[in-house]
């Protein structure tokens, strides 16, 4: 049994293929991003999944990209935790970039990003990816990313700087105090994932103008700090990934026209697409 699983900072989508390579399960778990999560809990949130503890020692082959997964330190954290859970499993584990790249190749090289719960970008020729830029996390980095958006509305919420009708709102959805904001920006293990839950409230009022403005924005701050800096970035597709380049669609393309960018495909999730790339160019399966 193949496994094929994709991971974000909140969630990681899984598929299982047996017998012939056809779909046997699809499930999902939290994500594993060893900037968020500690070691120790890889393998509880693992085993909280009944379908993937049921096929454990079944499972042969891996294929694991996850945020966070872009050093070598970060990698081996995440293997020899899943190395345990799988023990009779062959590991392969990458940053989830490599999975964007892959979901979203349709046969001519392109810059590839990610804008979910965080964000990042590489260039993708079809056969490698090259990094130009680093990710720096949700805390000073994580442009337009969903937990972006959380921190610019909790910052202006607090601040005073929200309409009053959206204030209003936020308050009355909420009932935030400063106290319990502090408490789970700087005590929870899933910081980020904590700050993008707010972009519900966001996402809800997207046609709100002052949400319109904000969102714009974020967006060109997403394209000049993870886009503009590659070589490549007038004359290549600019293909997106993630939930929030998916609802936020419009926007997107609106701040990109304006910085005079292409944007060729935005998928929400990508692990259908990895699938098939996995059968096409990795397992020779089709």
């Amino acid at each position: 049994m193949i496994a094929i699983a994709d991971g974000g900072s909140t969630k990681c989508d899984w598929v299982l293929l047996g017998d012939n390579a056809k779909v046997s399960t699809k499930t999902v778990t939290n994500g594993f991003n060893p900037n968020i999560i500690g070691e120790e809990l890889i393998i509880p949130e693992l085993e909280k999944n009944t379908e993937l503890t049921a096929l454990r020692f079944k499972i042969t082959q891996l294929f694991y990209y996850g945020s966070g997964c872009g050093t070598a330190h970060n990698r081996a954290i995440v293997e020899k935790q899943f190395q345990l859970f799988f023990p009779n499993a062959k590991l392969t584990v990458k940053e989830d970039l490599t999975a964007a790249a892959y979901a979203s190749y349709n046969g001519k090289p392109a810059i590839i990003c990610i804008l979910g719960t965080g964000s990042n970008s590489c260039y993708f020729d079809g056969e490698s990816i090259r990094l130009d830029l680093p990710s720096l996390g949700f805390l000073i980095g994580d442009e337009a990313s969903g937990s972006a958006l959380g921190k610019l509305l909790l910052r202006r919420y607090f601040m005073k700087k929200l309409p009053e009708d959206l204030h209003k709102e936020f308050v009355a959805e909420y009932h935030l105090t400063i106290e319990d904001a502090l408490k789970n920006m700087y005590h929870s293990p899933r910081a980020n994932a904590y700050l993008g839950e707010f972009n519900k409230f966001i996402a809800a009022r997207k046609k709100h103008p002052y949400f319109q403005n904000m969102i714009f924005d974020e967006m060109k701050n997403f394209l000049d700090y993870q886009v503009l800096p590659y070589p490549e970035a007038r004359e290549a597709e600019i293909n997106f990934i993630g939930y929030i380049a998916y609802i936020y669609e419009d926007i997107l393309r609106a701040a990109a026209a304006e910085l005079n960018l292409n944007i060729g495909t935005i998928v929400q999730k990508p692990i259908e697409s990895l699938v098939d790339y996995h059968k096409k160019y990795i397992l020779n399966l089709s």
